[in-house]
């Protein structure tokens, strides 16, 4: 089997909240999809990766340049191609942004190219440990939102079915220890206390306000703290978390593996969470998964729920998927909720199609 060519786009999504009817935003979330084709009749890969702003024509001429080395090669040997591509470009271009976000796109494709031509779902050529997953709704309980809405937001969430949910603080403005605590009390009486409560923060704290306000919302039993200072303060993080009960996740802002090392290293995180698109594509996902279950630690996923169903559920160390379907508008059918859980896709590959109207609708 050959790759043969491929096709991309950049889609332009509304920034719409869809989960519980919370505000729209200014501007456009910014996709590039990626079909991957082969010399057999029908078999093709879907890829995607996002980027946003004003580097999204960018990104896609990455992702072209990327792919146009590919043709011609063995969809089915995905590490050799990696390793090409690292070898002629990475060097110079990774293992961060542009390069990493384009080697995403190609390598989500061949694996979902790989599981069509083997008739299996890319959850099963990834480890099958699972048939469903839990997930949790993201995106709905913003911190720019106001208090009111972020409330109203969460007991919609929970008459929908939803089992666990996130939220933020960090709050923008003028922001104190009791309004940031008010937050999640608010919220947490809103929900009751068997909903799983998740916050994130963005990386906007000190070590010294995420020890403060950390303690001052342990009362409210979350199921993680996200991002508490800046990503690449392993040090500080463990100082975090030596000082809290609640469990910390981190590591959606980091690109490939070596960062998982040094926070797994420095005992800085109790739940690994990571990004398909800023790992590489899925090969370096398992890869760190398989890290952290060395530490005996977790795994979440951030983004692309679509995708990081089949992944999560495929590890004996995944926890939960996060469900932020912003991206989920691109394809004709996506994995839903039911009852706090995602079914795997049986179908062969990653069972995606792109929905060629919203493509070509949205074309930017």
């Amino acid at each position: 089997m050959k790759i043969t060519g491929f096709h991309t786009t950049i889609v332009k999504l509304p920034a719409d909240e869809p989960l519980a009817g919370g505000p729209t935003v200014a501007g456009t979330r910014n996709f590039v999809t990626l079909s991957l084709h082969t010399d057999q009749p029908g078999l093709s890969g879907v890829g995607l990766t996002h980027f946003g702003g004003p580097l999204t024509p960018a990104l896609r001429h990455t992702v072209d340049l990327l792919a146009g080395m590919v043709v011609g090669d063995d969809p089915l040997r995905i590490e050799a191609i990696g390793d090409k591509l690292r070898t002629a470009a990475g060097a110079s271009a990774g293992p961060g942004g542009l390069f990493t976000l384009a080697l995403a796109a190609i390598d989500i494709a061949l694996w979902d190219i790989k599981g069509k031509a083997f008739g299996v779902p890319v959850a099963t050529l990834a480890g099958g440990h699972r048939t469903t997953v839990d997930t949790y709704a993201s995106g709905a309980l913003m911190r720019h939102f106001t208090l009111d809405q972020c409330v109203d937001g969460a007991r919609r969430l929970v008459e929908q079915g939803w089992r666990q949910m996130k939220t933020q603080l960090a709050l923008p403005g003028a922001t104190t220890p009791a309004l940031e605590e008010a937050r999640i009390r608010r919220i947490r009486e809103a929900i009751g206390p068997d909903i799983d409560l998740m916050c994130d923060i963005n990386q906007r704290w000190d070590v010294r306000q995420a020890i403060s306000i950390g303690r001052r919302v342990e009362p409210y039993d979350l199921f993680w703290l996200e991002d508490v200072v800046a990503h690449d303060d392993a040090p500080g993080m463990a100082e975090v978390a030596r000082a809290l009960q609640t469990p910390l996740a981190a590591g959606e802002y980091v690109y490939g593996s070596v960062p998982f090392r040094h926070m797994l290293e420095a005992r800085s995180v109790d739940i690994v969470m990571i990004d398909v698109l800023r790992a590489g594509g899925i090969t370096t996902w398992l890869k760190i998964a398989g890290m952290a279950q060395a530490f005996n630690l977790p795994v979440v996923s951030h983004l692309l729920p679509e995708v990081h169903v089949h992944l999560v559920s495929a590890i004996p160390n995944g926890l939960t998927v996060e469900y932020m379907p912003w991206s989920c508008p691109l394809f004709q059918s996506v994995p839903r909720m039911h009852d706090g859980v995602l079914s795997v896709p049986t179908a062969p590959g990653l069972g995606l199609a792109f929905d060629e109207d919203v493509l070509a609708r949205f074309a930017g």
